[in-house]
């Protein structure tokens, strides 16, 4: 290099004096940490030599921090590379969103530089400017090819059809040009976007645009809504080379605390791929916590997450009861996004309790079925919801019994703890119909729904009757034919015998739910006098023995077990009612 070239480098003419002393013709001096790598010192040379340089959004920012690591300032040369790179970067790159693009993208090797030399900041804030304001007053490509058209929309520059498109006035239409920087940048210009006071909307949009991009597993469950698609820029960039747990990471990070349907689901998806990428616990922790505060609005289909662990079980019904305690314990102040565009509405906010009931009943329904799933996981996701949010529990009820039928050999207790988080005055006609006669149900169960089931008839019938006197009562002042006065008279009477009849049931019902209590008791006892004969005698003494001690003897078959039930309440007005009852359960009572 000549010594007239060096002059117009600090660093060079420092190196310089260092040697000129030497008495070695020749020297050799390491750059260490060059910005840029050889192709850029390649251009520096070329600049120093007079040499033709052609400055670009691609090469500007790193021939920038080369300038600036030479030292190459004006007080070493008129008009030097300094001043012609920031001459540069001020009147044309930052102008312009895609050049701002481009530079931003091609700075990743010089990133800490660019950062101390705030020309990082520079790019970021020109770009929140441009994204906060309308793309036609600005930028790539109106106004770099004007706003003539041909035909068939595409952008005219000097006659000649460039093939480009003018570019959406939606306010996405930024999202495809910034999914080209890398994860670091990325989080860096939503931060300077939402500083800048860009709407949440927007910055949502964005972060959504670019996790389904680099995180392919998102698209299966949060697909873009049907409409306009965003166009994409025509010129050429490279996609980022990201670290999808990462980037997973950031993006949880970087999303605001909002709510929204569409919002929600993209929050389910996201946690989908966590599980599956394995991030931090504080990550998981957090999406956790950001679908807790917002259970209402999930539907059943993303709160449906496999498991993705050593669990035996089908679905993470784990994942699912920590989000229902997140959604108990956290008193939700969070506000809802605007009902604009990406589908980001909130459902009206009346009555979340009862919609989270419904939701947590269907998912049971569902998880039921696995025959994996433990009766006390099954209790504790029924009880992680207030039972005052659960207006019926037909719901609770259909869970419950899918559970039995996908589990038959349940013991009697369990299936006793587990009925009895159904409160059976919530059941509905349909749901008490069905329960008294389910046979999966303990006989105990039963014979509540059957009690609470006429209970239910009662208060009807005392409604109705109710209604009756009052409509007579108004009536009465009025003249009405003595025909109409007899209807009603005997229209009353067959109401109250009806009532009169259903309390006698009642009774029978009560008479009859002793006497299973006593034939269980009598059962018992048999039991163990069985056991403690069989441990001294062979079992064909023993069973006379017992025979002889008790007091009664071994039915040979169900229907003698039955005439003798049946002979033994006979005296009982509604008899005929408890023969039924015991026919219908005559499995629990032929061992008798």
């Amino acid at each position: 290099m000549a010594y007239t070239s060096i002059f117009i480098s600090g660093k060079m003419v420092q190196i310089f004096e260092q040697y000129q002393y030497t008495p070695r013709k020749t020297f050799k001096a390491v750059l260490e940490d060059f910005p840029g790598g050889p192709d850029t010192f390649y251009i520096v040379a070329k600049f120093c030599y007079n040499g033709r340089v052609e400055l670009t959004p691609k090469n500007i920012i790193t021939l920038y921090c080369a300038a600036d690591y030479l030292e190459m300032t004006d007080v070493y040369g008129d008009d030097n590379l300094i001043s012609k790179t920031e001459s540069y970067l001020h009147d044309s790159v930052l102008r312009q969103w895609k050049d701002c693009i481009v530079a931003l993208q091609n700075a990743e090797s010089v990133l800490n530089r660019v950062e101390k030399l705030q020309i990082l900041k520079k790019c970021l804030d020109a770009l929140s400017v441009m994204a906060c304001t309308d793309p036609s007053l600005f930028g790539w490509p109106m106004k770099m090819y004007g706003s003539l058209q041909s035909p068939g929309g595409s952008i005219l520059w000097n006659g000649i059809n460039t093939g480009a498109r003018i570019r959406s006035s939606e306010s996405d239409w930024w999202f495809e040009d910034v999914s080209y920087l890398s994860v670091n940048l990325f989080e860096k210009l939503i931060k300077a976007m939402q500083a800048r006071g860009l709407r949440p909307e927007s910055l949502v949009g964005a972060i959504i645009y670019y996790a389904r991009k680099y995180l392919p597993g998102l698209s299966r469950w949060h697909g873009r809504q049907a409409g306009k698609p965003i166009k994409v820029i025509s010129f050429s960039l490279s996609p980022a080379s990201v670290d999808q747990r990462i980037l997973l990471e950031t993006i949880e990070k970087l999303l605001p605390l909002k709510k929204g349907k569409s919002f929600c689901r993209f929050l389910l998806g996201l946690l989908r791929v966590a599980l599956i990428l394995g991030v931090d616990k504080p990550c998981l922790d957090s999406l956790e916590k950001r679908i807790g505060i917002q259970l209402e609005l999930a539907t059943l289909d993303g709160l449906l997450i496999p498991s993705y662990s050593d669990s035996d079980t089908l679905y993470d019904t784990d994942c699912v009861e920590r989000i229902i305690r997140h959604f108990t314990s956290l008193q939700s102040t969070v506000t809802a996004f605007s009902p604009v565009s990406l589908d980001l509405e909130a459902s009206p906010g009346s009555g979340p309790l009862k919609r989270v009931a419904r939701l947590i009943d269907s998912y049971l329904a569902e998880v039921a079925s696995d025959v994996n799933v433990k009766p006390r996981k099954i209790r504790s996701l029924a009880e992680a919801i207030p039972d005052s949010s659960r207006s019926l529990h037909d719901g609770l009820y259909r869970a419950l019994d899918i559970y039995f039928k996908a589990h038959p050999h349940l013991s009697a207790s369990e299936r006793e703890e587990l009925c009895n988080v159904i409160d059976y005055q919530k059941l509905s006609i349909d749901a008490c119909a069905h329960a008294s006669q389910n046979e999966r149900l303990p006989l105990r169960v039963v014979l509540q729904v059957l009690f609470f089931e006429q209970m239910q008839l009662r208060t009807a019938l005392a409604g109705c009757l109710h209604v009756l006197d009052t409509e007579s009562a108004l009536a009465g002042p009025v003249a009405a034919a003595p025909v109409d006065t007899t209807g009603q008279i005997v229209q009353r009477d067959g109401w109250v015998t009806i009532v009169r009849e259903n309390q006698v049931l009642k009774v029978d019902l009560e008479n009859m739910r002793c006497r299973v209590g006593e034939l269980e008791q009598e059962f018992s006892r048999i039991k163990e006098e069985m056991k403690k004969v069989t441990k001294s005698h062979n079992s064909n003494s023993a069973s006379r023995t017992i025979g002889q001690r008790i007091g009664c003897k071994l039915l040979p078959r169900a229907s003698d077990a039955r005439s003798d039930i049946v002979e033994s309440i006979s005296a009982s007005p509604r008899a005929s009612v408890e023969l039924r009852r015991h026919s219908r359960h005559k499995k629990s009572f032929s061992l008798f």
